[in-house]
């Protein structure tokens, strides 16, 4: 009996309209969520009025005329006068025992106890308020300056007893153990160098504020010094400056001001200072601050932390991101009718008819800005080719369009499509910008305005988001 064979039975494949109507969706949303991703999205942005602050905060360079006097003999040095205090010329600066018997001759002697003043007392308590407020912890090494300027103040209040003292063991002797070292003219004593003195304004770089390479070198009482070696310096001009770095567009500003009000942050002290834009020494842009007073308060200091007191701009606030430039044809003012039929601008524009006679027609145009100073208006060259000649408003004079100009601007969206505004910035940071508020060609609080200017064509129109 032969074998039958037996085939699989395939069912068929039936379709139903369900299915069809199902893919058909999928394959529609597929598509919209491909194409949602690959289209840049126009986002609006509603202008209000604001502020941007500017950086204000400055850390500066201290520049002042410094003398540094050099020890004329070998010894222990003693000061006599304090740090910060001006001496006239001859006034005793400093001793130098020469033998180093003075210490121990001073303390064979029975001193006694002193007292100090009421006035001090106050010097004390000056130099200790000064340091308390300008405190950062940032900066720990500003107490090693309070330590010496507190240990010079002690030194300066025991000197009158000391020198009193000397004489008495310079008598008793016989011979004189110490030498004394008078003021070649008249300043404000510092017992600190640091390789800055001669430093100009024109000299100015940015290594200069490198913290981590900078070395002060401070002079104590009581020290070792060869003759030769710096003893102290004297800083003979009332006149003294800070020098900062800053952008050039600002430090333009602020010299076109002439005076800039400064705040000290290390007492909160303000004053007025002159400005004076400077290139450095490595063609960066710094400004010059210059005072008439005050030097005695920073004479320990070379770097001063400063706060610029400047008015915030304020107007409507707008991103960086909607900033858009765009080119225009310049009229003069007497081709340009304001107020046509519906309420526009117009002009007058010389056409050719058919037969070749010259003809005129009237185009409805908008003004995108007036400048006062030239008199000419900006017109949109998308409406207008170079070449176009336009008849004056009395029809005596041509003009044949050429001139062209760029303007800064933004898309606004109150119509629905893309429409250029001028702008004036008065101030502007990586972010943001702040403009002029109602002018005749820009813009006003509460408008809607395209975030990214990019992302859009000149009167393309808006599905608003």
């Amino acid at each position: 009996m032969a074998k039958s064979k037996i085939k699989k039975y395939r069912k068929p494949l039936n379709l139903n309209i369900g299915m069809i109507i199902f893919s058909v969706i999928f394959i529609y949303v597929v598509i919209c969520v491909i194409m949602y991703f690959q289209t840049s999205h126009i986002v609006r942005y509603e202008v209000k009025e604001g502020s941007l602050a500017a950086d204000t905060i400055y850390r500066g360079i201290i520049l002042r005329d410094e003398t540094v006097v050099y020890a004329q003999e070998t010894g222990y040095v003693n000061y006599y006068a304090r740090e910060g205090e001006r001496v006239a010329k001859n006034d005793l600066v400093y001793i130098v025992d020469e033998t180093g018997r003075l210490n121990e001759a001073l303390e064979s002697m029975n001193l006694g106890e002193n007292s100090l003043s009421d006035k001090e007392l106050a010097e004390f308590r000056s130099e200790i308020v000064n340091y308390a407020h300008g405190f950062e912890e940032n900066r720990y090494d500003s107490i090693y300056d309070f330590k010496y300027s507190l240990k010079n103040t002690v030194l300066k209040l025991a000197g009158e007893n000391m020198l009193k003292s000397v004489d008495d063991l310079s008598s008793t002797a016989g011979v004189s153990i110490v030498n004394r070292a008078f003021a070649p003219a008249t300043g404000i004593v510092a017992y600190w160098t640091d390789g800055y003195e001669n430093l100009s304004a024109q000299n100015i770089t940015e290594q200069l504020w490198e913290e981590e390479t900078y070395e002060k070198k401070r002079m104590t009482g009581n020290s070792l010094l060869a003759s030769g070696d710096a003893v102290y310096k004297l800083s003979t001009n009332e006149n003294w400056s800070v020098v900062i770095p800053i952008e050039a567009v600002r430090g333009a500003e602020l010299q076109e001001e002439g005076y800039v009000k400064v705040r000290f942050l290390k007492n909160g002290y303000e004053s007025w200072g002159a400005t004076k834009l400077l290139t450095g020494g490595d063609g960066n842009t710094y400004l010059q601050l210059a005072f008439t007073n005050s030097l005695v308060t920073f004479m320990s200091d070379r770097f001063l932390d400063i706060e610029l007191i400047v008015e915030d701009e304020t107007g409507l606030k707008i991103p960086v991101s909607s900033i858009v430039q765009k080119e225009f044809f310049l009229i003069p003012e007497n081709f340009v009718s304001p107020g046509g039929n519906n309420g526009g601008d117009s002009i007058v524009r010389q056409r050719y008819l058919d037969d070749g006679t010259i003809s005129q027609e009237t185009l409805e145009t908008e003004v995108y800005y007036f400048d006062s100073e030239t008199k000419e208006y900006y017109l949109d060259s998308t409406i207008l080719s170079a070449g176009d000649i336009l008849y004056s408003l009395d029809g005596q004079d041509t003009y044949t369009i050429s001139k062209r100009a760029t303007l800064i601007g933004v898309y606004n969206m109150n119509k629905g499509y893309a429409d250029f505004k001028q702008i004036t910035i008065l101030y502007e940071n990586d972010e943001y910008a702040i403009v002029k508020p109602n002018t005749k060609y820009g813009l006003s609080v509460y408008d809607y305005i395209v975030l990214n200017a990019e992302s859009v064509r000149d009167d393309q129109f808006i599905n608003q988001k």
